[in-house]
């Protein structure tokens, strides 16, 4: 299977270089020229534009940011949609609102093409086409959510007398552990290093996660209250 893979950030660089050290035949595109510059030492191909990496593709792989991106790089004349051949598969890596897939789906259908929304291990089949995002958006809710209970304990442990460095140390080896209170701990006890990486994705997931739960007319609930006293402490509020 011939493979093109577009986004080669922080998730999807180390995505594309696994597949090219799996062994297949592998094309990248990305917008910035310095995105493609560690990929020189492989056998990786490089496209000039996506449309011409769908051309030269049996599965082409998304991994950019957001719903517009992945339109971006999908349709129009120089978009991959304009390049993969009928029987062509489509996998958005990225976390998008699982409408935004199924508006893709059916534009490709059109052309015999095919849409997934996956990941990464564990592989499970998470139902129809949208499910696997609707399952990203709650994850990441939940991190959201995590951060902002982590944080607001730091905080209160602060107004308590205990270091907060000392706190970090024990909450990591005890059973409050979390990935998100050890992201908290790498960037120094605060969300201020990890807000220029993630408070806008984040941001955008648990909004998308808040519409989800509108339209089922689902109620909130803790979750929400926690994940945005992150985002509130990022300053990216909802």
């Amino acid at each position: 299977m011939r493979v093109g893979f577009i986004g080669l950030g922080s998730q999807g660089g180390p995505m594309a270089r696994r597949i090219v050290e799996g062994g297949y035949e592998t094309t990248l595109w990305a917008r910035r020229e310095a995105s493609l510059e560690p990929y020189a030492d492989t056998a990786a191909k490089t496209a000039g534009t996506p449309a011409e990496l769908g051309a030269a593709s049996d599965l082409v792989c998304l991994c950019v940011v957001g719903d517009d991106d992945v339109r971006e790089v999908l349709f129009g004349e120089t978009g991959v949609l304009a390049g993969l051949a009928s029987g062509g598969i489509v996998a958005i890596h990225s976390t998008v609102h699982p409408d935004t897939c199924r508006e893709i789906a059916e534009k490709a259908a059109v052309q015999g093409i095919t849409v997934i929304d996956a990941y990464a291990d564990p592989i499970v089949h998470l139902g129809p086409l949208g499910s696997g995002q609707v399952t990203k958006i709650l994850n990441n809710l939940l991190f959201s959510a995590n951060l902002g209970s982590a944080i607001t304990t730091l905080e209160l442990g602060d107004a308590l007398g205990i270091p907060r460095d000392k706190l970090c140390e024990v909450l990591n080896r005890g059973s409050a552990v979390s990935k998100a209170l050890g992201s908290i701990a790498v960037f120094g006890g605060t969300l201020d290093g990890l807000a220029p990486i993630a408070g806008g994705l984040l941001q955008k997931d648990v909004r998308h996660a808040a519409s989800l739960a509108a339209e089922a007319s689902a109620p909130e609930g803790a979750v929400f209250d926690a994940a945005d006293a992150a985002l509130r402490s990022m300053d990216h509020p909802r």
